[in-house]
């Protein structure tokens, strides 16, 4: 049954012969009308928001991900020590005359625990002379707890796959960067002369097999962690067990460019070779001066990959930079070169877009291409301090650039996706048609393969075969089966219509209170 059906079934009467003879687009959404009443309802629309479907979360950094209490928890486990005064993780033996403790003792030491919680993550930030700025405090905060997550990678999956499911998202594209060093080091090996980017894949090429096997080794023991920490495929599965996922494999770009071009190379090959990896990012801080000395020099490695094998998709951290934190001519082309040189599909950030040489002409490129962002709104307000009117969140969108939100690294940041729909809805008084459509987009833009459930997307309009057919498990039979049947995204995507429509009937039905407590497909 259609939204437009339901609200006519819904209301009957003489409204019903309205629906039956006027055109269907006269129909107000009657989840729109639902959603309003709860709008300025914080407690009621935080409740909401969390049992909505949300197809799913594209920019997430597996080693940002993870909450800081676990992090210390993991630490106490393997017996390894912390530094409260450096906000610091260790590995190795303690030094008391340091002031280096067991990370078992913080249990007993709340006030040092809760500083290392503050260490960690963005909680309870307040500038300092010795922490200046919330921008230097996130990014520090990763060397700060690395030691240990060096081996609890698949405790770290468990735990953002557990979290997306508490989040009704189906799906998540986690960044993570397997044999990274060993991989960087050909540069040391191998070395980039100028710009001899075939001369260096050639020499390189004989070494990427190893290491491919290496890094398939290490997302299979991170998997098999994450199903055993989750009880996958037992009686007592926890619910992570059915968030999909997929990979991006994050290389780094503060690096030498000899360094990095392997990298990149190798993210190409690693995708080619195992079909949990959909793509290649590249991270680590924008405004860095190696970043930004070499930013160009990165795209064109892009450009030059992508037409070796314009298979490969690329999703690009661009344009996290606001005015101020760089001089005016770093902010006028990243997003572009990004776009237009390297062929990203999709833009991670793209805050400073304003501030871009043409920034409407760039914006109508973008909607034409159907380039999408990752709007990561609490990230972007704690990172850059841009937020709420100053955030280009509103100009996206009304140029038609396809969005979606995102986390961004929801640990470090204290937050989930729920927490940023809220955000949205509130900052920008969202209707709950558009944030039905932010959840649509996760999926429609993610890189997993298949073709779309959708033809269109400005209205969202479903492909023919499966437009007749009612909300529900897939079909049987019949070409909407055989779509199903051949594309995983198309499956991820009749899923979230199906969970959307049984939302829909309990925010509709009961006013908003039947949406948390009506039926609900989880997520395992």
């Amino acid at each position: 049954m259609s939204r437009i059906a339901l609200a006519c079934a819904l209301v009957g009467g003489l409204a019903s012969l309205f629906c039956a003879v006027t055109p269907a687009v006269a129909a107000p959404d009657p989840a729109d009308a639902a959603f309003e009443r709860i709008r300025h309802d914080p407690d009621r629309l935080a409740v909401v928001l969390r049992a909505m479907p949300k197809g799913a979360d594209l920019h997430n950094h597996l080693a940002g991900a993870i909450y800081a209490e676990s992090l210390l928890d993991w630490a106490a486990h393997d017996g390894m020590c912390v530094a409260p005064g450096q906000g610091r993780i260790l590995s190795g033996h303690c030094a008391p005359a340091s002031g280096q403790v067991p990370a078992g003792d913080l249990v007993a030491r709340p006030d040092d625990r809760a500083r290392m919680i503050d260490a960690l993550s963005m909680r309870d930030f307040v500038p300092s002379p010795d922490d200046r700025s919330g921008h230097d405090h996130f990014f520090a905060t990763f060397a700060r707890f690395m030691p240990v997550e060096a081996t609890h990678g698949g405790d770290m999956l468990a735990e953002a796959v557990t979290h997306a499911a508490g989040d009704h998202v189906l799906y998540l594209e986690l960044m993570v960067s397997p044999q990274l060093m060993p991989v960087a080091r050909l540069g040391l090996k191998y070395p980039l002369r100028d710009e001899g980017f075939a001369a260096a894949d050639q020499a390189m090429a004989p070494a990427l097999p190893a290491l491919v096997a290496s890094a398939r080794q290490e997302v299979d023991a991170m998997e098999a962690r994450m199903r055993d920490v989750l009880r996958c495929g037992t009686a007592r599965a926890q619910s992570g067990c059915g968030v999909a996922v997929r990979y991006l494999y994050q290389t780094v770009r503060t690096m030498p460019p000899a360094m990095v071009f392997p990298q990149l190379d190798f993210g190409y090959a690693l995708v080619k070779a195992d079909p949990r990896f959909v793509g290649v990012n590249i991270v680590a801080p924008e405004d860095d001066a190696v970043a930004m000395r070499d930013y160009s020099l990165h795209m064109r490695m892009f450009g030059w990959l992508a037409r070796r094998d314009p298979q490969v998709k690329l999703s690009l951290h661009a344009g996290e930079l606001a005015p101020g934190l760089v001089p005016p001519e770093g902010l006028r082309a990243h997003i572009r070169e990004a776009v237009e040189v390297a062929g990203a599909r999709r833009i991670g950030h793209g805050v400073d877009i304003v501030h871009e040489d043409d920034p409407d002409g760039l914006m109508a490129e973008m909607a034409r291409r159907r380039v999408m962002v990752e709007i990561n709104l609490t990230s972007n307000d704690v990172i850059l301090g841009v937020a709420g009117a100053a955030h280009p969140f509103t100009a996206y969108r009304a140029a038609g650039v396809p969005v979606a939100l995102s986390t961004d690294d929801e640990g470090v940041s204290r937050i989930d996706l729920t927490r940023e729909y809220e955000r949205a809805a509130t900052t920008y008084a969202l209707e709950y048609g558009a944030l039905r459509d932010l959840s649509r987009a996760g999926l429609e833009y993610a890189f997993v393969p298949g073709d779309s459930l959708w033809r269109g997307t400005a209205p969202y309009r479903m492909v023919a075969a499966c437009a007749a057919v009612p909300p529900g498990p897939v079909p049987a039979r019949g070409a909407c089966h055989d779509l199903l049947a051949r594309s995983d995204k198309a499956r991820l995507q009749w899923d979230l219509e199906h969970r959307l429509h049984d939302f829909e009937i309990g925010l509709i039905g009961e006013g908003g209170r039947g949406a948390a407590t009506g039926r609900q497909e989880g997520n395992g």
